[in-house]
């Protein structure tokens, strides 16, 4: 990954990821990025972890897969690591069995959701911490992080957006319209399920997001040449517009077999599966 202030994946592993070199399509790997950054927010949710920490996890599961395969690891697993080490990060560390606990009753959830009885009720039965299932994930949980860091070289800074969508909103004269704020931050927020993280410098996704407000808003903006006010931010139209994309891409209505079929393939078993089903040599 190339690295000025913090790291951007290069135009290689932009147009091949390791993932469709193993013969995923993009249209799989990206519902998979954003079903493992969905995980990782609820679990953060559930142990009451900062936003901050969240956020890092998912920016740091997002860089990953532009170095790995799906095929070599599972969604599940690398978002528990991403989550463990942004605690570290963040200053806010999580205990190991308490993340433990979170994503097992996460990933039951999902595996009930796909079972043939997930008409009935989600009843979740803890599991022992002298089972093999707690020693299971607590084994991948540490090979996860460990794997984390080595693949990204220990650069693991993030520098997150939301100082700066202040400072945007403050020069645009919007910090006095709360709906703005809150859309425009829910934006950035939405944003982290999405590779655009590891693609964009952060000040194009604010300005993605501060774009994608004033169209929903109705906020009127200069927008003609020479006095367009994206150009205040030294922001391309082009990236600002992809990011977009990016961004509204995530509220597109996937049908239940869309959404089946996603939740099946959290392991890197049933990737691996998948491919030997799909995927012809």
């Amino acid at each position: 990954m190339s690295s000025h202030l913090y790291p951007l994946a290069s135009l290689a592993q932009i147009q091949k990821t390791p993932s469709r070199e193993d013969g995923i399509p993009a249209e799989l790997e990206d519902e998979l990025r954003t079903y493992g950054c969905k995980l990782i927010q609820q679990a953060g949710v559930l142990l009451k972890q900062n936003q901050v920490a969240m956020a890092t996890a998912q920016v740091l599961f997002q860089r990953f897969w532009y170095v790995t395969s799906m095929k070599n690891f599972g969604i599940g697993d690398v978002g528990m690591g991403a989550l463990y080490l942004a605690s570290k990060l963040e200053e806010c560390p999580l205990r190991m069995r308490d993340l433990i606990n979170v994503y097992d009753l996460l990933l039951s959830r999902t595996l009930h959701a796909v079972s043939a009885s997930s008409h009935k009720p989600f009843k979740y039965t803890p599991m022992s911490y002298f089972s093999s299932t707690f020693y299971d994930l607590k084994d991948a949980l540490v090979v996860a992080e460990m794997q984390i860091l080595k693949r990204l070289g220990f650069n693991v800074h993030v520098l997150l957006p939301y100082g700066t969508l202040v400072n945007y909103l403050r020069v645009l004269g919007l910090t006095n319209r709360e709906d703005a704020c809150q859309r425009a931050w829910g934006y950035l927020n939405d944003g982290l399920q999405t590779p655009v993280y590891a693609l964009y410098p952060v000040p194009t996704i604010v300005t993605a997001a501060i774009l994608l407000t004033s169209r929903h808003l109705c906020i009127p903006l200069p927008s003609e040449a020479p006095n367009c006010w994206w150009s205040l931010f030294d922001a391309d139209w082009d990236d600002v517009w992809s990011v977009a994309g990016y961004i509204m891409r995530l509220y597109r209505v996937r049908s239940p077999s869309e959404k089946t079929a996603i939740m099946r393939l959290v392991t890197k078993k049933e990737v691996r599966k998948w491919l030997d089903e799909h995927v012809k040599e």
